[in-house]
């Protein structure tokens, strides 16, 4: 959104470099994500910066305050409670897409927040990646509060792994070398030397969990959770020895229950903020609900990935809902089309990635993830057969 990057970097653009980009991951990790990585990065002005830093530290204010356990323990659902649950989320994330305000100017408005690690390994590296194909200005960084990359890695490497060997520190997810966001797990594994393992790997004994490799039975003592819990839930043809809500003598480096504390299940507790359309349990409203609700987005509470939400709702739509407490009316926004492209412009998404550490007041953004959209919603679904989408990283002056 800085013109003069913008021209530039689309003048310089050549898909051999892009597709150059791709094959290095590839090439790098074994692996190719069937995400698409998009054509180009973002470009965004002290201005636009300093609106999104002010709608995070705004939610943020929300989420640190004493009540916010109190108001969100019904998110928590009965028999999924993991025991020994921190004092607060040790990763936050913020998704903002890009609209014009009323007067013109651009504002960042709330789509989803979660207190669940994204892909803090993979932008990293692709944010490099980019640099090293294309002309980025070395004073644009993604990264944020004056951290260098080096700062970056040493951040994450004392919250996940601290002083335990990284063989005794796990990544944990269902079956990770099926997930669309795998390359993340062995990024961290080359930086990290964090093992990643399905939940299937996992044995007890007592409250001592191992895993096995090469022969040895390995102690596991932190747990870096990547699990989502939806998917979990679904998955009963897994057969497991680990049962997450068992007492288990490991710590959690983000700890499951704040994947239910922050996520829909927040989005009503924020109308106040000027960045937040206006969130609604629909238990709440169902017998007043808005009379515009063709400006609503429908959403289920326990849900990943845009799973059962509803774009264009009508009343038949809250009529067939059976258990309205699990759902949400959220006002829709209207992505601008600001990226311009060599054909139509593209639509954007900004994930703000923070981290809590302990001992410290309130989260801190420390990073970022975009996403690119010339379709109705930015996922791959919406957005097939089109160029310049996908996944990206912003660069901030």
């Amino acid at each position: 959104m800085i013109q003069q990057y913008r021209k530039n970097y689309n003048t310089n653009f050549t898909s051999e470099k892009h597709e150059a980009l791709v094959q290095e991951i590839e090439d790098r990790y074994g692996h190719r994500p069937p995400f698409r990585i998009a054509e180009t990065p973002l470009f965004i002005g002290k201005a636009k910066k300093a609106k999104l830093i002010d709608a995070c530290e705004q939610i943020i204010d929300v989420i640190v305050q004493p009540d916010f356990k109190k108001k969100s323990k019904g998110a928590l659902l009965n028999g999924q409670v993991v025991p020994n649950e921190t004092d607060h989320t040790t990763f936050l994330q913020m998704d903002f897409g890009i609209c014009r305000a009323a007067n013109g100017e651009l504002m960042p408005q709330l789509i989803e927040v979660q207190g669940f690690p994204s892909l803090y390994f993979y932008q990293y590296t692709v944010s490099k990646l980019y640099r090293k194909y294309f002309d980025i200005p070395e004073h644009l960084s993604p990264l944020f509060g004056g951290m260098n990359g080096k700062e970056y890695l040493e951040m994450l490497r004392l919250i996940i792994v601290g002083d335990e060997k990284p063989e005794n520190v796990i990544l944990l997810e269902v079956e990770p070398e099926k997930q669309a966001t795998q390359i993340d797990f062995r990024i961290c594994k080359e930086l990290l030397g964090v093992p990643y393992k399905c939940v299937t790997d996992l044995k007890c004994e007592g409250h001592d969990v191992y895993y096995e490799e090469n022969g040895r039975k390995i102690k596991v003592h932190r747990i870096f959770n990547r699990v989502i819990f939806d998917e979990l839930i679904r998955r009963d043809d897994l057969k497991r020895d680990f049962i997450f809500t068992e007492e288990h003598d490991v710590e959690w480096i983000g700890h499951p229950n704040w994947f239910f504390r922050i996520s829909k299940h927040t989005l009503p507790l924020l109308g106040h903020i000027p960045y937040v359309p206006n969130s609604y349990f629909l238990n709440d409203v169902i017998d007043n609900v808005p009379a515009d609700l063709e400006n609503y987005v429908l959403k289920p509470l326990y849900s990943f990935s845009g799973t059962g939400v509803i774009i264009n709702v009508n009343q038949y739509d809250i009529d067939s809902i059976k258990d309205p407490e699990n759902y949400i009316l959220q006002r829709k926004v209207e992505y601008a089309p600001v990226i311009e492209t060599p054909n139509i412009p593209a639509k954007c998404e900004i994930r703000m990635l923070c981290i809590w550490e302990a001992g410290e007041d309130r989260p801190k953004i420390v990073n970022n993830l975009a996403r690119l959209s010339k379709g109705e919603m930015i996922g791959v679904k919406y957005n097939k057969d089109k160029d310049w989408v996908g996944g990206s990283v912003s660069y901030f002056e």
